[in-house]
């Protein structure tokens, strides 16, 4: 998977390109008088030592800091220089080396003559200095959101102006004191909003300095070498911080209907057939679908009536491949997805937040989680269970079935002959098997052993690609794939085949194509053709920072790697037309993503019509839930969506949502997106409380 748990730091290619990728600040100028100060973080996944950060404080205000990790074989090689004033104002600036998926790094910043200035391997400008202002970079250690906390703590309300573009704002959350041994530490929680579509969390020392201590999320953590341990409880400080900023926008962005609901004269997708209908009126009473009526139905009780002329009704969106977690279940939600399948998380964290949000405490789609297991190896990724043997993989599918899973996803380090038992053991307890295929495996063999669905359409052409020699654990997954990828015919004799095993064996094909359209096509400095059409809707940071990509795509390889992502929307095309069934997944960030991949299966040759029926249909059937979601009729779940204009025959009208049904709760794009910094792409539709007089 391109996104997984690093998801919520921004550090996978997609999310990385939201730029300021969970940074976390190290840096504190030195002071006159002090002697230079050392200071060593360590990083660690699943309480497993991954990687460390360790800064040098000088006492002339230079601070040089060295960074790495590696998890599910990837990670950052990050130098870092910075200048501080003895206000400490952040002087310049300078990042190298190479991002999580290998690009090279180059970025600085610059306070120079009444000037601030900057460059990066996407972008550089200009601006006349203003002293207040904070710099956002690019990329980066885990280093700077310390130094913007600290920044924006020194400035009127914790507010400031920030370059290149937009405004940060600072808030102090939770405070705890530590002790351990002889050693205590008072520390402070604080959350950056501004940079990205959810606040920045980071632990400050409590002390003058407000020296860099931690950050942190479920699976995640960087701290200060010798505090470890106390990590947990930190984490639960912040969970309970940011459970409370998400109720309070729950309580605000969700709105129950009390009584009736009609969307009245509205156009309604038959999802099963994949046809617009005529115009109806959708009544909705008590989370259902009460009734599809002809337009022009005459109301025979009070209800709030919703004007539907001009849109079209469709069921709410399926995104087949997440990886969940708070803030990213908004976005899903303003996107239209009413529901998600998680494909690996942390089984504890997921079951909490599945908790919350289906206690209205938090906004988001209902999850149907899929269970994660994965091979244990220098190259794991560490979700779900991490296993040593077949008894043990099989002991992760008991306890998954035994919590109500209903699907099992292996990983890439899973051996390749414990694929067969171990799919074996999944589908006599009624479980779905699917995943990535593991290392030095072919997809066919995969599938002859027991795989019901493929996750990436990466991995199927490595069914054609991989040798002997090739370790799909590391980055070779994705450069194999773009270097050769080109070599593939989709008509050709091997593709056929292999098409034709997997219709004959009902095996589902998760392409998630529109992660790998950046990845593959978009060079650094190049707008992310994935998002371009959205960027001036996004904050200022995040519209920035999809101007980087993580892969290294250059002159030597720009060619090779457009026609190989050709050939794979090719291969989408082939798949769908020779009847086998697609879903709709992103692995990227929610929403917009979906969006895209609707519009990339279009490009493939799927008519829009058929592109729909796949995010809804197809996905409420595979998930086990076409008894209750994925169609508009009566008696199922009110899972809506009204989209100004017909996404039938224009597929982009899918991004002009004007209103979400989770059973049977509004809720408005509009209202969701700019809490959390987005402008609208559409207002909410007219509505209007119509009292009825029974007598």
């Amino acid at each position: 998977m391109l996104c997984d748990t690093m998801a919520r730091r921004c550090t996978a290619p997609v999310l990385l390109l939201f730029g300021m990728v969970g940074l976390a600040g190290v840096l504190s100028p030195g002071r006159a008088g002090a002697q230079a100060v050392t200071a060593v973080y360590t990083v660690s996944f699943q309480g497993q030592p991954a990687g460390s950060l360790r800064s040098t404080a000088d006492t002339d205000g230079r601070v040089v800091a060295d960074y790495t990790y590696r998890d599910n074989g990837r990670g950052p090689d990050l130098h870092e220089e910075a200048r501080f004033a003895a206000d400490g104002r952040l002087l310049d600036y300078r990042t190298s080396g190479k991002s999580t998926f290998g690009a090279p790094l180059a970025e600085s910043f610059r306070r120079s003559d009444g000037k601030a200035s900057w460059t990066s391997t996407a972008d550089r400008g200009e601006a006349a200095d203003d002293p207040t202002a904070v710099y956002v970079p690019l990329e980066g250690s885990p280093q700077m959101t310390a130094v913007l906390a600290r920044s924006l703590l020194q400035a009127p309300q914790g507010r400031a102006r920030a370059y290149p573009a937009g405004s940060l704002e600072v808030r102090k959350l939770a405070e705890t004191h530590l002790l351990r041994g002889e050693r205590s530490a008072d520390v402070a929680l604080y959350a950056v909003s501004g940079v990205n579509f959810y606040p920045l969390f980071v632990w400050l020392r409590s002390e003058p300095a407000l020296r860099y201590f931690a950050d942190m999320y479920p699976g995640y953590q960087t701290i200060e070498a010798g505090w470890e341990a106390d990590g947990p409880r930190l984490l639960a400080l912040q969970l309970e911080a940011e459970k409370q900023l998400l109720q309070a926008l729950a309580e605000r962005l969700r709105h129950p209907v009390d009584g009736l609901l009609l969307i009245r004269d509205v156009r309604v997708f038959d999802a099963e057939h994949a046809r617009l209908t005529g115009p109806s009126d959708v009544y909705v009473r008590r989370g259902r679908i009460a009734a599809v009526l002809a337009a022009g139905s005459k109301l025979s009780d009070a209800a709030t009536v919703v004007d539907g002329r001009g849109r079209t009704l469709l069921p709410g969106l399926f995104d087949m491949h997440g990886h969940e977690w708070t803030w990213n279940a908004m976005l899903q939600i303003a996107g239209g997805v009413t529901t998600v399948r998680d494909l690996g998380n942390q089984n504890d964290y997921l079951r909490d937040l599945i908790e919350r949000i289906d206690g209205g405490r938090s906004v988001g789609p209902r999850i149907v989680p899929a269970g994660f297991i994965e091979g244990a190896s220098p190259f794991s990724a560490r979700n779900g269970f991490v296993v040593k043997s077949v008894d043990e993989a099989n002991a992760a599918v008991d306890w998954y079935a035994q919590h109500g899973y209903r699907q099992v996803k292996l990983y890439n380090s899973m051996r390749p002959e414990w694929v067969k038992p171990v799919a074996a053991h999944a589908h006599a307890l009624g479980l779905r098997v699917s995943g990535h295929i593991p290392a030095f495996m072919r997809a066919e063999e995969a599938v002859r052993d027991g795989y019901d669905e493929i996750q990436h359409i990466n991995q199927v052409m490595l069914n054609f690609l991989v040798t002997p020699q090739d370790d799909t654990r590391t980055l070779r997954r994705f450069t194999l794939v773009g270097d050769t990828a080109l070599t593939v015919d989709p008509d050709g004799p091997a593709a056929r085949r292999f098409i034709a095993l997997l219709r004959e064996r009902h095996v589902a094909v998760d392409p998630t194509a529109a992660v790998f359209e950046a990845s593959f096509l978009q060079r650094s400095g190049e707008r992310n053709p994935s998002f371009e059409m959205i960027a001036d809707h996004m904050p200022p940071a995040v519209a920035r920072a999809w101007l980087f990509n993580s892969m290294d795509v250059n002159e030597g390889n720009a060619t090779r790697y457009r026609a190989s992502y050709e050939v794979m929307l090719k291969m989408v095309g082939r798949l769908h037309r020779a009847g086998v069934t697609l879903l709709a997944g992103t692995d990227g960030i929610a929403g917009f993503t979906l969006h895209r991949e609707l519009e990339l299966y279009v490009q493939a040759g799927i008519p829009p019509a058929e592109v729909l029926r796949i995010a809804t249909w197809n996905g409420a059937r595979l998930a086990g839930l076409a008894g209750e979601t994925g169609s508009i009729a009566t008696g199922k779940r009110a899972d809506m969506i009204l989209v100004d204009g017909d996404p039938t025959q224009r597929i982009g009208d899918i991004r002009r949502i004007s209103l979400v049904l989770k059973e049977g709760v509004m809720m408005f794009p509009a209202e969701v997106y700019e809490s959390i910094g987005v402008r609208r792409f559409v207002d909410p539709p007219p509505m209007q409380r119509v009292e009825v007089n029974s007598h």
